[in-house]
């Protein structure tokens, strides 16, 4: 069974933005906020509705992200 997507998008943001503060690694919250939810809906429009794949990619891409900016 599935979660319905508007929890799943929550539930994702939730457990990638909990992550993320708690490593002092987010310095903009909005700008933060944008990418990771972004993220997340694309991923979801591509088929995945796996919350922790969700999450795990979005702090994934959003520290590749922030690495090549520095």
């Amino acid at each position: 069974m599935t979660e319905p997507l508007p929890p799943l998008i929550e539930s994702s943001l939730q457990i990638a933005w909990d992550f993320l503060g708690g490593l002092d690694e987010i310095d903009d919250a909005q700008q933060t906020a944008e990418f990771l939810l972004g993220n997340i809906k694309s991923q979801m429009l591509k088929g995945e509705r796996r919350r922790l794949v969700l999450s795990n990619r979005a702090i994934d891409r959003f520290r590749r992200r922030a690495s090549s900016q520095q």
